[in-house]
């Protein structure tokens, strides 16, 4: 019997394929947690390191490679979310489909001058997982490569002498500035007494260089003020996927790289004092830093740091306002933002729409707001992540149309069980989203931009 209020592209048998018994019982074991606040610490993650990426391809056929499954990463069978990817009703041979785009992929980046909207074209379909190739795309999608390759060097090697300028000033704390300005001061006087080069009497401390001064331009004041955001983004840090050896762990490794993503945190909450640090961008973080830590070439691996913090800013520059506590009920801020995702759903999904926010008084503010803040790296396992952020990085206009057309495509895969739930059990379901295919996932979003421009 067709639904009324629904799409016609809604009505198909497609949307009712019951689910697996494995799934109600998985999802009957989470507990309901509700997030309100801008503030949010982040969900438990996955507990296996992604698959490393594979070989790059020979001349001849190449097969994609398929994410193993394990415990801890999702299985995407046929029966994880109410639309099944075997069930799309024209069947394509996607070997075939891959191949041909890895190609055009290749063959586009290997221009002296790339084509910045060709590539973006090509990329939100995914980009193959050949060593080095999703690192340089998304920097050319972030905008931190030039088209033109041959700006490359000097771009790079300008923009990494930068970075370690800021490391220099803002990573430093107050004894050794004071210490450099002592070590001035006694190179400028005549040091008749040898005896005192380097050290300072008591009358020649300025206020702001003194350890209990309070002045707003006091250096030690400013460094006790920022010793809680460190503590914290240290908090953060060390808890970012705590199932990867590339994060988590006492090997020199994993301490590097914890170093790493601390320095960017740091230096972005000092250089943004408007925003300083909220909970949650370490998470928006660490999937950049994987990618260019993981570079075959020496060279971009030893400056991943470097190449991630000014990619981070970019990336986040088109969310920022969702950090701002101040802008929460502004028309840039989250709730809006929210709104906008509401609005989408009863748009394509009326009935849905309806039976989430009328009917069960679900608010999409208890679900979406981490969806949307933390770019839906909390609801996947971290392999699929990067495969959706290929799409929201290809964005033109940014990612945030793209996110919002990806999690309303999330509320209608699992629609059936959603129109059959209550308050609670939708809230559960939300929470702790079912696994899926991210290739379908993403083939729905691209439907839902399709019927809209329609």
């Amino acid at each position: 019997m067709v639904n009324k209020h629904v799409p016609d592209w809604l009505n198909s048998s497609l949307w009712s394929s019951p689910p697996s018994l494995e799934e109600d019982e998985r999802l009957s074991r989470h507990s309901t947690t509700t997030t309100t606040t801008i503030s949010y610490s982040p969900a438990v993650e996955p507990t296996l390191d992604p698959p490393t990426p594979p070989a790059p391809p020979s001349p001849t056929r190449v097969e994609p490679e398929k994410p193993p499954e394990t415990k801890d990463s999702p299985s995407n069978d046929s029966h994880s979310s109410d639309l099944s990817y075997n069930d799309i009703s024209e069947e394509v041979d996607f070997s075939t489909v891959d191949i041909s785009r890895q190609s055009q992929l290749l063959a586009e980046i290997s221009k002296k001058v790339i084509n910045i909207r060709d590539l973006r074209r090509i990329s939100s379909q995914g980009i193959p997982d050949i060593p080095g190739i999703r690192s340089m795309v998304w920097k050319l999608l972030l905008g931190y490569l030039p088209p033109d390759r041959g700006l490359w060097s000097s771009e790079l090697a300008k923009r990494r002498l930068q970075y370690k300028q800021f490391k220099e000033e803002l990573l430093m704390n107050p004894s050794e500035i004071t210490w450099r300005l002592d070590k001035t001061r006694s190179c400028d006087k005549d040091d008749s007494k040898s005896e005192s080069r380097g050290l300072l009497s008591r009358s020649e401390i300025t206020h702001g260089e003194h350890p209990l001064s309070l002045g707003k331009t006091s250096i030690w004041n400013q460094f006790f003020q920022d010793t809680e955001i460190i503590e914290q983004i240290d908090r953060d840090v060390k808890r970012t996927h705590p199932g990867m050896h590339f994060f988590s762990g006492d090997s020199q490794f994993t301490e590097c790289n914890q170093e790493a993503l601390k320095n960017i945190l740091i230096i972005f909450a000092k250089l943004n004092p408007g925003i300083k640090y909220v909970q949650g961008m370490n998470e928006i973080l660490a999937p950049l830093f994987y990618i260019f830590r993981n570079d075959p070439e020496e060279e971009y691996a030893a400056s991943a740091e470097a190449d991630t913090f000014f990619c981070f800013v970019e990336l986040l520059s088109g969310f920022r306002d969702h950090f701002c506590q101040q802008l929460d009920n502004s028309v840039v801020g989250i709730r809006s933002t929210i709104t906008k995702l509401s609005q989408l759903l009863k748009e394509h999904d009326e009935e849905l729409w309806r039976h989430l926010e009328v009917t069960t008084k679900v608010n999409p503010q208890f679900y979406a707001f981490r969806w949307i803040t933390l770019l839906l790296t909390q609801e996947f396992n971290f392999s699929d992540s990067l495969h959706i952020w290929d799409t929201l990085l290809s964005d033109p206009e940014g990612p945030q149309e793209t996110l919002l057309r990806i999690c309303c495509a999330m509320l209608i895969l699992i629609r059936r069980r959603l129109l059959a739930g209550d308050f609670t059990s939708n809230l559960k379901l939300l929470q702790n989203y079912p696994p899926t295919n991210i290739s379908h996932l993403l083939y729905v979003a691209n439907t839902l931009r399709v019927q809209s421009i329609g």
